[in-house]
């Protein structure tokens, strides 16, 4: 009897803590405990996954009584596991997970790529937002302070519009970095995700370089280009370029291989060996290659160098498009205004669609109000 009263408590305890379905049905597929919505979300910081999954408990008219009563302001003792003062499992249900598929830093502090269970111990003026080691436990009954990864302290922001369901989204985002945001009722807590792009993504490049990619002058030329384009890492873009063009059963001499080394070369300081694999890169481009190495100077301002480039262009390829359209903006480029007129009607009358059409006629009513078009 002592058996069967130990065993039914203990299922009561269980009933309480993970809802009657998941002791009554625990190999049935139900809904989620208390209709907590099950939910993930994910975004990439250049090419760093950032993912978390979690359940999103609703306000349903408890708006007030959130925060503070709700939700217990800093540690408390849930009543469970240990016993030990435990922040809020920021969700329902399961811990609420955070993965980084590489290393980052959460407000200015470094974290190492993983998996983490995400606590947050919510204050009225403060929140410390945790990243545990521990992202298998059940919500944060079994919260160890020793298994933190890292806690950071951020600001939480009222709003004026509630949000009945929780949620977490991504904001304020640029090229390197992202603000995760927790909103539920009328609070946000923020937190700001930050990646070296250029270290992890010249990491990546040297991993995938050793590996079906690194036998192509392709994948070698993609890699030295991502390094041109950012001016990082030369002397190393520099040997995959070379790689690109020389490597046995791989390299190829062509305009896209040649044309990267050049520009490495240049921005190397070694403006002699430049020219040279530049002269070679152009004489194996066609017209719209040229056009666009053409396009790329006038982009660095270097006018005198792309009309000569686009004087080239038209001349080998007999005016073919888009050369007349390259003298349009090369003579732009170096303010003779009359030629680029002359060509840009030249021009016009070549384009192969409407979109091209569209640009040269606002290139010629620019011209003719003596506005700049470069």
């Amino acid at each position: 009897m002592q058996k069967n009263l130990t065993a039914r408590l203990a299922g009561l305890v269980l009933a309480v803590l993970f809802g009657w379905q998941g002791v009554a049905a625990q190999s049935l597929t139900m809904p989620p405990s208390g209709d907590n919505k099950k939910a993930s979300v994910s975004e990439g910081i250049g090419i760093t996954d950032v993912t978390i999954h979690y359940s999103r408990p609703a306000v349903r008219g408890r708006e007030g009584k959130i925060w503070g009563q709700l939700v217990p302001y800093g540690f408390t003792d849930l009543g469970f596991g240990p016993r030990k003062p435990a922040p809020w499992r920021a969700g329902a249900n399961e811990n609420t997970t955070i993965t980084f598929s590489d290393d980052v830093k959460v407000e200015g502090k470094d974290l190492p790529a993983g998996t983490y269970g995400l606590h947050m111990a919510v204050e009225a003026e403060s929140c410390t937002v945790i990243f545990s080691r521990n992202h298998t436990s059940w919500g944060s009954y079994f919260y160890e302070e020793a298994e933190d990864a890292l806690r950071v302290t951020v600001k939480p922001v009222k709003t004026e519009q509630s949000q009945e369901w929780l949620k977490y989204e991504f904001t304020d985002q640029t090229p390197n970095s992202a603000v995760i945001s927790l909103a539920w009722e009328k609070l946000r807590i923020p937190f700001k995700v930050e990646v070296d792009v250029h270290k992890v993504v010249l990491a990546s490049m040297r991993r995938q370089l050793r590996n079906e990619p690194g036998f192509t002058w392709e994948g070698l030329n993609t890699a030295a280009t991502y390094c041109l384009n950012n001016n990082i890492n030369l002397e190393e873009a520099l040997t995959w370029s070379e790689q690109s063009i020389s490597m046995p059963y791989v390299g190829q001499a062509n305009f896209f291989t040649l044309s990267t080394k050049a520009q490495l070369l240049e921005l190397l300081g070694r403006g002699q060996e430049a020219d040279a694999t530049m002269k070679l890169a152009l004489e194996k481009g066609d017209v719209m290659q040229i056009h666009g190495y053409g396009r790329q100077l006038m982009s660095r301002k270097k006018y005198k160098e792309a009309l000569d480039v686009f004087l080239m262009n038209a001349k080998r390829n007999n005016g073919a498009w888009p050369s007349n359209a390259g003298l349009a903006r090369g003579y732009a480029g170096v303010g003779d205004n009359k030629k680029a007129l002359k060509y840009a009607k030249m021009a016009l009358d070549q384009a192969p669609d409407h979109n091209n059409k569209s640009a040269l006629e606002s290139m010629i009513k620019n011209l003719e109000e003596g506005k700049t078009v470069n």
